[in-house]
């Protein structure tokens, strides 16, 4: 579990920054030693006690981060969030804890954040924060050890903490496709077969991906889009005689050159035409996963909704229970006189909270069940995602080496950038929308 943390003032904004609707869950779990019972209202509360001292940064921010695929109960997030405030020197504070789930490059994921006030009122002195940056990483690295995570690379080995160390894919231009030969001599057999002069013949062979031409030492060839050259005789198995009593003298053909280029411009203009319907692709997955996301969050929202109002109604009735068990009147002064009544309310005391704990292990199977269910969701769409910007980046080069084949000038720059920016966009369309209107659910009433 990667833990961040740094002293901070901006009481406001860090409230609001971690109610932010730019996460599709917001948890406030915990707050602790304030009167306020709000973020908002417990951060300023912070603020107003340290303008008794000289303290600027008066709040302490951590975040915790675990590994990508961990499925991290609230109980270890509380484990580790206590762990750190004992090694940090804050232990006792006032602290605030809030969970967030949201989608992020690495996916679906959840995490906290825990505040603390630095400011010990009875003291009215700030809790001195030395050496915080190593010792939140000595306990990271005892969280990795204990849940047997993979440890990042960087955490064992500093320098390999520079993200300039990362390793890129190199792009790599594409191979010629390896035809088969007797795919192409059935081809041009067959363009042969049904063809009764040079127009038919040529067209025949446009039809199966061949432009007819004089070859530069050869009579009469064939050019693929590819560039390739082909030997009609060859292929046709017609002798020469043969091919110029269809096609008439070879002279009056294009040569190599000229065919090679015609060749180009056309599948240049076809990648022009490819281009543009993988636009309206993107832009259509765009739409549909933004759509399946949304309705994914909201019914999400109504679940955890439904789950908090039923433990709340659970929570009642088994209170209601056990406040029937303390007997009233003589009775009730008899329990009190033997100690029974003590044993009750003892009895009661450890009910409640092993209630308390199951009801949150409802609440942390619940959100581990949605987390997958949006983990299955970003998966499926980044498999299409990858496989329309691998498409893309194919288009492109393809166009390029087409419109170079043909003797074209360079696309316009502004065209190009055209299609790079719609590329990117289509690349960050995954990024989750925010949506004011919609509440954060109910765990924050908890």
């Amino acid at each position: 579990m990667i833990l961040v943390g740094n002293q901070r003032g901006g009481a406001k904004d860090l409230a609001r920054h971690l109610m932010s609707q730019d996460n599709e869950h917001v948890t406030v779990h915990e707050l602790r030693g304030f009167v306020a019972d709000d973020l908002d209202g417990a951060f300023t509360e912070s603020y107003a006690i340290s303008r008794g001292t000289k303290c600027k940064q008066f709040l302490f921010s951590l975040s915790l981060n675990p590994p990508k695929e961990a499925e991290v109960s609230t109980a270890d997030f509380e484990a580790a969030i206590d762990r750190a405030e004992a090694k940090l020197g804050l232990t006792g504070q006032p602290r605030a804890v809030v969970f967030h789930e949201k989608e992020g490059p690495g996916g679906m994921r959840r995490h906290a954040h825990a505040v603390w006030s630095r400011i010990k009122a009875d003291e009215m002195k700030a809790v001195q924060m030395s050496h915080s940056h190593h010792k939140l990483m000595d306990v990271s690295r005892e969280l990795y050890l204990e849940h047997g995570w993979k440890m990042p690379r960087g955490m064992a080995d500093q320098k390999n903490r520079d993200p300039l160390n990362y390793t890129l894919e190199e792009w790599q231009q594409s191979k010629r496709a390896a035809r088969d030969p007797k795919e192409i001599k059935a081809a041009m057999q067959d363009a042969w077969a049904i063809s009764d002069s040079k127009t038919a013949y040529a067209n025949a062979l446009q039809e199966r991906g061949f432009w007819l031409a004089k070859g530069d030492r050869r009579g009469f060839v064939a050019i693929d889009h590819q560039g390739e050259v082909y030997s009609l005789s060859r292929y046709t198995g017609v002798k020469a005689k043969q091919l110029r009593e269809r096609l008439g003298d070879e002279d009056k053909l294009s040569s190599v050159e000229d065919a090679s280029k015609r060749m180009a411009k056309a599948m240049a203009q076809k990648m022009e035409r490819f281009q543009d319907e993988l636009t309206a692709r993107q832009d259509a997955e765009k739409q549909r996963y933004e759509t399946q996301r949304v309705e994914l969050v909201e019914r999400q929202r109504a679940e955890r909704m439904a789950l908090s109002t039923a433990q709340a109604q659970r929570e009642v009735s088994e209170h209601q229970d056990r406040q029937a068990r303390l007997r009233r009147g003589v009775l009730g002064l008899w329990d009190r006189l033997t100690g029974a009544r003590k044993q009750t309310l003892e009895s009661n005391a450890l009910e409640a909270d092993l209630a308390r704990q199951r009801d949150q292990q409802e609440r942390d199977k619940q959100v581990f069940a949605q987390i997958q269910q949006r983990r299955e969701m970003i998966e499926a769409s980044r498999k299409e995602r990858d496989a329309v910007q691998e498409t893309a980046r194919e288009l492109t080069a393809d166009h390029v080496r087409y419109r170079e084949l043909s003797g074209a000038e360079p696309e316009p720059p502004n065209k190009s950038a055209e299609r790079e920016a719609r590329r990117q966009e289509f690349e960050k369309s995954r990024q989750p929308a925010t949506n004011p209107e919609v509440g954060r659910g109910p765990s924050l009433e908890r």
